[in-house]
């Protein structure tokens, strides 16, 4: 069963519009560029995109952004690009604020077939206005629902021809979670080994919830800037 697909655009193929996509990453880090810029380029539009931002201005989602591609963007930190907010200023986008670990918490629950939760999170505040409260052991809770995506394209360092992946450090992230609460998981990673080269005690996401492989051609230095290799 190899999942190593030959190109993100053969990876992204099934991709349509209107779909909801989960997007892993913080900021840029752990972020799959080479799938977005795959993203750029297909006759897609309409897009749900569930990530903790929407990139920066002009680079990772912030390049789909400007495309007009995004209809909505659900996640927890806009302001780190401010086209974000240009664009929902002029009613081009759809924004729902979710505080970080409710995003997490309700893309866990995607993974595992729970439908909603009470968290004491956003209660009394306008991220809790219209949703359903209720008081447990005297202390009000707010009900959050799952979050699941039709695809997610997450990243990770390394993965094996199967689809076990392992992650480098903080660039884990969002994309574990994110890689069991979608019906299509694309893996962006930096290298692909044969099966039972990575030890059974490393591995973080198990084959089972990926779907494709792509060997990464967009990546980030340490100063931030990215870089294109074959």
């Amino acid at each position: 069963m190899n999942k190593v697909k030959q190109s993100a655009k053969e990876a992204l193929a099934r991709v349509k519009t209107g779909e909801v996509i989960l997007v892993g990453g913080f900021g840029l880090v752990g972020s799959p560029l080479t799938l977005i810029e795959e993203l750029t380029k297909a006759d897609i539009e309409e897009l749900t995109i569930v990530s903790n931002n929407i990139g920066e201005s002009g680079k990772g989602l912030g390049k789909l952004l400007l495309q007009g591609k995004i209809k909505k963007a659900i996640g927890s930190y806009f302001t780190s690009n401010r086209d974000v907010g240009a664009a929902y200023a002029e009613g081009k986008l759809e924004l729902e604020l979710v505080p970080q670990g409710t995003l997490a918490e309700r893309l866990r629950a995607g993974g595992a077939g729970i439908p909603a939760f009470y968290t004491a999170t956003s209660c009394g505040t306008d991220l809790g206005r219209g949703k359903e409260v209720r008081q447990i052991d005297g202390k009000e809770y707010v009900l959050e629902r799952q979050l699941r995506g039709n695809v997610a394209l997450i990243r990770a360092y390394k993965a094996d021809t199967l689809g076990n992946l392992i992650y480098y450090k903080t660039a884990r992230n969002f994309n574990p979670v994110m890689a069991q609460a979608a019906d299509y998981v694309v893996a962006e990673v930096d290298e692909i080994v044969e099966p039972g080269e990575l030890k059974p005690d490393e591995i973080v996401t198990p084959h089972l919830y990926v779907d494709a492989i792509v060997k990464a051609e967009i990546i980030l230095t340490k100063e931030g800037v990215e870089h294109i290799h074959g």
